[in-house]
């Protein structure tokens, strides 16, 4: 599922985000960058031990915020780690939203064409994935309405019950703008 958004794709997919071919892929990240389970354990298994190495020369990475290293491995050149909050921290909403811009911008800053997100803190940061989508999805449609060199942006869900929930909120947010979405 697509959608054109001012000459660029954003589009969902559901598989495995360390498997696409993407300039970088988003890392739901803690706050001590330490690579543990979930899209992290892939991607410190596929990516090699490189990945860790740099996020502990980084050290640490505030809620809402990401920070950027190798790819490692990886097929994606970079990996950017996005920090986003934990069901019952306060502002979920807004530090979901500043994690995933944050990504954008430093994804753009890199002159990156192409990034692949899961659905940051759905895991075990718990945040529920409607909200989660009804978060990144506007976020990513604003930024990309908007001047970037970014051309695809990918939002990558690995269970079909997140696919379905984040296609229904695509389906919304894109109409709500006057946008077709491509099945």
């Amino acid at each position: 599922m697509k959608v054109e958004v001012a000459g660029k794709t954003f589009e969902l997919a559901q598989g495995d985000i360390t498997e696409l071919t993407v300039d970088a892929i988003v890392n739901a990240a803690n706050e001590l960058l330490k690579l543990g389970g979930g899209v992290a354990g892939a991607i410190r298994r596929k990516g090699g031990p490189k990945i860790q190495e740099e996020c502990d020369r980084i050290r640490y990475c505030p809620v809402g915020s990401a920070v950027i290293t190798t790819g490692g491995n990886l097929k994606a050149s970079y990996v950017i780690h996005a920090v986003g909050p934990r069901q019952g921290d306060s502002d979920v909403e807004g530090k979901l939203r500043s994690a995933t811009l944050s990504s954008l911008r430093l994804a753009n800053e890199y002159r990156l064409r192409s990034i692949a997100f899961p659905a940051i803190s759905t895991g075990a940061f718990g945040v529920p994935l409607e909200v989660c989508a009804d978060v990144m999805i506007p976020a990513i449609l604003d930024y990309l309405s908007k001047d970037t060199g970014l051309e695809r942006v990918v939002l990558c869900l690995y269970r079909n019950e997140a696919y379905n929930v984040f296609a229904e909120a695509l389906k919304k947010h894109a109409e709500a703008r006057g946008l077709k979405v491509e099945e």
